[in-house]
């Protein structure tokens, strides 16, 4: 695959050399919308550095207002027909800038939004991480978090897929290949090319390896600051379809791809780092006991607990999200916390200096900074609140009774969002409107069509 001459994060010094030199010739500007992607515009390199970088690049408000068709609902008051769409101002943060080792020529850089009078605008996912971030700093810790990002790689392109009507496609394995050298072995061209241009995009990986469907990959991204571990995934998944489109593949980040495969998930993991000494705020500081946890890290788990049921919007925003929600599938049901304990939602892992909790709650198709400021801001909640932590929980999660439960339906999340005062003094009444509208969005498109399944089971039958 032809790529970029320039590799890694690049510096406003690297881009104009690399401009002059004709290496890289285009920058995409993006910000990332309600559904977690990547949008925005290929902007000439020499207009990026001579015209946009002072102003920042326009463009309509609605891409944080539409649905998964780029649709124009009611209900987003700042975007709607009646105020116009107007604009916002997306302004590069070239802490991310970089080169897009896949794409010739090519740099990427992120983006804030801004309003006209230079106002962060409230509702963009990368803003609503920024604000958790901000309130962690307040204490007087960085928080520290990394993500899991599971998908399925078909044996079609998004195209033929679509011919299909995404019926009778072909995963690429046929059998569970979990850890399995032999069947990724077969996909290896594929992910020795994405680890290779992630690699020479910046982005750092711990590990990759066969998950537990028939097709099923897990990609582990290396830990670090907050917003740097929700931009590395957002490109990490866009990145991912693209080579993959280069490849003539597919891949899905839906949940529950199909009722009878294991679903993607998102698993995040968290803690915090003391900014005085430096050192892990979760550790117990006990030699005999590195997985003890100090008062810091049992309230901010404890957080988590309280919180993890309703605000399920945040790590689950699709109809197809609650279908993964499965018994016995390596997805919680019940919500409960214990030491490495995968029936668990919630579970702690390491010691000492790396011990942290993993929020096995988040799918594939969580919008990476909505699901890292959920977890950040409930976890916080429990610091502020001082709450204590309940026992640890022991045995098979998946079979207690008496654990409150994730909810089953996005209706259920979204009315449990909708009554919590928590999120509402945590993100603000903006914030939470903004999001349970999308939610209401996605369950009204979703309620008003036919199905397959539906046609399955009605058409001779009834």
């Amino acid at each position: 695959m032809e790529s970029s001459s320039m590799t890694g994060h690049l510096t406003l010094d690297d881009l104009k050399t690399a401009a002059s030199r004709d290496t890289i010739d285009t920058v995409m500007v993006g910000l990332v919308d309600l559904q977690g992607r990547l949008v925005g515009k290929r902007i000439p390199v020499r207009h990026f550095l001579d015209e946009l970088l002072p102003s920042g690049m326009h463009f309509c408000k609605y891409l944080l207002g539409t649905d998964m068709e780029m649709n124009t609902p009611d209900g987003f008051p700042s975007m709607s027909w009646s105020e116009g769409y107007g604009d916002w101002v997306a302004v590069p943060d070239l802490s991310t800038l970089r080169a897009v080792p896949w794409l010739p020529g090519t740099a990427l850089v992120l983006s804030d939004v801004v309003d006209h009078h230079g106002h962060p605008v409230a509702v963009s996912p990368r803003q609503v991480l920024k604000r958790q971030i901000a309130r962690a700093e307040a204490r007087g810790f960085d928080p520290i978090m990394a993500t899991e990002l599971e998908f399925y790689l078909w044996r079609e392109t998004f195209e033929s897929a679509r011919e299909k009507d995404y019926v009778g496609l072909k995963t690429f394995g046929w059998y569970l290949e979990d850890y399995h050298f032999l069947q990724s072995t077969k996909a290896e061209p594929f992910y020795r090319d994405v680890r290779r241009q992630m690699r020479d995009a910046g982005i750092p990986l711990v590990a990759a390896k066969g998950e537990a469907g028939p097709g099923q990959y897990e990609i582990n991204l290396h830990h670090g600051p907050a917003l740097a571990a929700g931009d590395h995934h957002a490109i990490y998944k866009h990145g991912l379809k693209e080579i993959a489109v280069a490849h003539d593949l597919a891949v899905t980040f839906m949940a529950k791809p199909d009722h009878r495969l294991t679903g993607s998930s998102c698993h995040i993991h968290v803690s915090l780092r003391d900014r005085q000494t430096g050192q892990n705020a979760f550790a117990g500081g006990d030699p005999d006991h590195p997985e003890a946890m100090s008062p810091v890290a049992q309230s901010f788990l404890a957080g988590q607990l309280a919180l993890s049921q309703q605000w399920a919007l945040l790590f689950a925003p699709t109809i197809n999200s609650y279908k993964r929600y499965a018994s016995a599938s390596w997805a919680p049901v019940n919500i409960a916390w214990a030491y490495d304990n995968r029936t668990c939602g919630l579970r702690v892992v390491g010691g000492g200096q790396s011990l942290h909790v993993e929020n096995r709650l988040p799918g594939a198709d969580a919008n990476p900074y909505i699901a890292l400021a959920g977890i950040l801001g409930a976890g916080l909640w429990g610091v502020e609140h001082r709450l204590t932590l309940p026992p640890e929980f022991s045995g098979n999660a998946y079979q207690a009774d008496d654990l409150p439960r994730v909810p089953r339906r996005l209706d259920d999340a979204l009315e449990l969002f909708r009554n919590s005062q928590p999120a509402l003094d945590t993100f603000g009444p903006e914030v939470v409107a903004h999001y349970l509208n999308a939610a209401r969005v996605e369950r009204e498109a979703y309620d008003a069509i036919v199905t397959t399944w539906e046609r399955e089971r009605y058409f001779e039958r009834i």
